[in-house]
């Protein structure tokens, strides 16, 4: 059964359209939405294991340009 996760997302002012339209190209998201409230962004991840929703977390969504924070949700 695969691992999910919601990450929630704070991006700098006028950056989420363009750091939404990163997240949606990386293998493992699901979905990707804009929202308002203290979050700007919404991705739903899912992959094989726990540690690899990690590694997507830390090594591919982290490094984007425009991210300010993410907290990240686990399923279970």
């Amino acid at each position: 059964m695969a691992a999910r996760a919601y990450v929630l997302i704070e991006t700098a002012v006028g950056r989420a359209r363009e750091v939404t339209s990163t997240i949606k190209n990386l293998s493992g998201v699901k979905a990707v939405d804009q929202v308002t409230g203290p979050y700007d962004i919404i991705a739903i991840i899912e992959q094989g294991s726990l540690n690899e929703i990690g590694d997507l977390v830390t090594g591919k969504i982290h490094p984007i340009p425009g991210i300010s924070r993410t907290v990240t949700c686990l399923a279970i």
